[in-house]
């Protein structure tokens, strides 16, 4: 029995007469004809009793076509589901990505992705760079987001973004007047810094230095940007905090100062070396670029 026999079968069963059966299957009816014919010898017995020019369904064609209403009904749920996953309508991504961007950020793109993606489930995990790059490798992930310009053997990796940093000062400090921080500005001012382990404490101390000025370290350190940004709040210190991190701020008894030299932030994506990325990964990657291209301020994104 072939799928295209079985579904003649059903038309007839619905429409009542051979006419409204092709009708309804978009072919001549001599083709209804047959199909009918080569599915009543398959079988084996009479599906209909011809009378008047009509068909009339035998008991054996009513019990057949519960199971094949039953089954064709599976078909068509399955042609549903493979149109809804080529139309990236359907399906399921873990995205792992750092406090950095997770907390605040990939939620709002995310939001926006799925106004356009009804049915897709997202999983969003919150994680440091270098688990994130494990997860990837380990395929625990189907795409990772790190704030490193990295590269690593099992993984596919590409430049998300590069944003640059901002000064954070609480509103009614000296600072919160200017438009522009220079190093210059921060010399003797209490800085609060990420820990020493990291690549942009590195980065953001090797500035200072290069520039000859000399910060006072605050009593606080920590690796998240948000929690910079509620140290600054609280009157710790004064920071630099990247520009994502900033947005979700502004108006909260701070202010955020464009700086110069431009300290950056870079954001790789990966994802597994083992297998190709399905469609859904990479529109959903194309679709965080442009939204953080158009969220941000265009002076601090330093690479499109």
């Amino acid at each position: 029995m072939r799928l295209r026999q079985l579904e003649a079968f059903r038309a007839i069963m619905l429409c009542q007469t051979v006419t409204r059966a092709a009708d309804m299957l978009f072919i001549s009816q001599p083709a209804v004809t047959r199909l009918l014919a080569d599915l009543e010898a398959s079988a084996g017995f009479p599906l209909f009793e011809r009378a008047r020019g009509r068909l009339h369904p035998t008991a054996e064609a009513h019990l057949l076509y519960e199971e094949v209403n039953r089954s064709l009904v599976g078909v068509e749920r399955i042609a549903r589901t493979a149109y809804a996953i080529k139309t990236q309508q359907r399906g399921a991504m873990h995205v792992a990505a750092p406090p950095s961007i997770a907390l605040s950020f990939l939620p709002r793109a995310i939001a926006q992705f799925l106004k356009d993606h009804a049915e897709i489930k997202i999983m969003l995990g919150v994680y440091d760079s270098r688990s994130i790059v494990d997860m990837v490798i380990g395929q625990r992930c189907d795409v990772g987001i790190v704030n490193l310009s990295i590269s690593h053997t099992g993984t596919h990796g590409d430049s998300l973004l590069s944003t640059a940093h901002v000064c954070a000062v609480p509103v009614n400090h000296p600072l919160a007047v200017k438009d522009l921080v220079v190093p210059a500005d921060l010399e003797g001012e209490v800085f609060i810094s990420q820990p020493n382990n990291g690549s942009t404490r590195l980065l953001i101390d090797t500035m200072f230095a290069a520039h000859g000025v000399k910060y006072k370290p605050a009593q606080v350190e920590t690796q998240v940007s948000a929690t910079l940004c509620s140290m600054v709040s609280a009157g710790l210190g004064v920071s630099l905090v990247d520009a994502i991190t900033a947005m979700e701020y502004l108006g909260k008894d701070l202010r955020f100062i464009r700086f110069e030299p431009a300290v950056p932030l870079e954001f790789s994506v990966l994802t597994p070396m083992q297998r190709m990325p399905p469609k859904l990964v990479d529109s959903f990657i194309s679709h965080v670029r442009k939204f953080a291209l158009d969220e941000l301020d265009p002076l601090l994104v330093m690479n499109h």
